[in-house]
């Protein structure tokens, strides 16, 4: 390691940090995470904690997975890169490919196309949503609707369907055609409707309306999270994916489920749509594909889409990639990745660990008024909606919010704040004592406050 006052006095100077302003981190320099061990990380000063953010969501293995580590360095040995692009391919491609299509075969996944990450499988998903209503000859189908509060990336498409301004306002104007539904949120709607049921409801009648406004033959997909992840761990009722699903079929409009965060165990089983008993015409993924151990994503495809790109002429090449698609090392970490979690039955244990961490934080909400809402209880995915007024839902200040983070850093794990929300999504490999150590640690963030 570096000498630690050269680390310390260069924190922030060169780099610029992804998610915050770069001024801010220099007048407060981030936490400088020099070691990790099992779901452990450890800072320059020596501090060690539980990693309750599992790196951003996608440590699931740990970190401390010696057969990825092993894959990843036998392959670098074997054959460390080699370009992907038609007319070529690896043996490990050949074989995560394989891995990944068994893994999502429930799920009607017929074809994989691999990506550097998250953002780059959104916007491979809605690029052959377009491609594939043109192939069937509808070309008018370029619209996208979404979520409010969902999140699908920082790509120009992504941000576009994005349900956030945070990641859209200061980057506008986007993508032309992209419209938002309301969030399937009871804690703030616009309907004021708290019964989740009547609100999965109101938010299809919602889809018909604007399908109706648009036109059904203008309209290439509906994106969506299972449950949306980064807008604040929102848990639909388990009536809306089908409802949506139902309406996309009716008008002929493909749904694309954003498994990014929710894929491969993290909420409780190996896919989000699962919960909700649908199959996706698409799937994004990354994250969990390799527990972030190597930059690697998916875009998935149903047989069905599949079948129309194989069965067209010319105008299904797919003109659409990544340098680093199917790299041999990251292909190496998908399929070490994926025996690993299928050997440790990881989503069984976010199952199980993520009620003990909800039904913990709903016991704190007893105690601490800050706590306006606490979302969670499929798989290890805990939010926390942090207010100051809990009558009148007034969101909590910043300061005050990093000062929650830091109390609970100091007394021993690490949270992410999501603007007035508390986000936890730690490995899948976490024990009953170390989800107790981050609910003792938030009790101690939110008694400073």
């Amino acid at each position: 390691m570096k000498d630690e006052n050269f680390l310390k006095e260069n924190n922030a100077r060169q780099l610029w940090h992804p998610m915050g302003h770069p001024g801010e981190a220099q007048a407060n320099p981030p936490k400088i995470i020099t070691g990790a061990q099992g779901v452990n990380i450890t800072d320059i000063d020596g501090h060690q904690v539980v990693d309750a953010v599992g790196g951003l969501w996608c440590v699931n293995l740990g970190y401390s997975n010696d057969v990825v580590k092993q894959a990843i360095a036998d392959q670098l040995q074997e054959l460390p890169y080699y370009s992907a692009f038609a007319g070529s391919t690896n043996p490990t491609a050949i074989e995560a490919a394989f891995a990944v299509h068994e893994f999502f075969a429930e799920d009607g996944i017929g074809r994989v196309f691999f990506t550097s990450g998250g953002s780059d499988s959104v916007e491979t998903c809605l690029r052959m949503a377009r491609q594939y209503h043109r192939l069937r000859g509808q070309p008018t189908r370029t619209k996208f609707i979404s979520l409010k509060k969902g999140y699908h990336g920082t790509h120009f498409g992504g941000a576009s369907v994005n349900g956030n301004n945070r990641f859209r306002t200061k980057y506008e104007p986007l993508l032309p055609g992209c419209f938002h539904l309301p969030a399937p949120y009871p804690y703030r709607n616009p309907y004021n409707e708290t019964d989740p049921a009547k609100l999965a409801q109101l938010i299809a009648q919602a889809f018909e309306d604007e399908i109706a406004f648009q036109g059904a033959d203008t309209i290439a997909a509906l994106i969506m999270e299972p449950i949306l992840g980064a807008g604040g761990v929102i848990v639909p009722d388990s009536s809306f994916m089908p409802l949506m699903r139902e309406i996309c079929d009716r008008h002929g409009i493909l749904l694309i489920s954003d498994e990014v965060i929710t894929g491969f165990g993290r909420s409780g089983d190996w896919s989000g749509a699962r919960h909700w008993g649908v199959k996706p015409d698409m799937m994004s993924t990354a994250k969990g594909i390799t527990s972030g151990y190597f930059p690697v994503g998916a875009a998935l495809i149903s047989e069905s889409v599949a079948e129309v790109f194989e069965k067209s002429d010319a105008e299904g090449a797919i003109y659409h990639g990544y340098t680093y698609s199917a790299h041999p090392v990251g292909a190496a970490a998908v399929t070490a990745c994926l025996a690993e979690t299928l050997r440790l039955d990881t989503k069984t244990n976010a199952a199980a660990r993520g009620t003990q961490l909800f039904e913990g934080v709903q016991k704190l909400a007893e105690k601490h008024d800050c706590i306006g809402d606490v979302r969670g209880g499929h798989g290890l995915m805990t939010g926390i909606e942090i207010v100051s007024d809990k009558a009148a839902k007034t969101p909590m200040d910043d300061a005050t919010m990093k000062r929650i983070h830091q109390t609970a850093y100091e007394a021993g794990a690490m949270v992410r704040l999501g603007a007035h929300n508390i986000l936890m999504s730690p490995p899948l490999t976490i024990s009953e004592t170390e989800v107790n150590t981050i609910l003792s640690a938030l009790d101690k963030g939110f008694a400073a406050v």
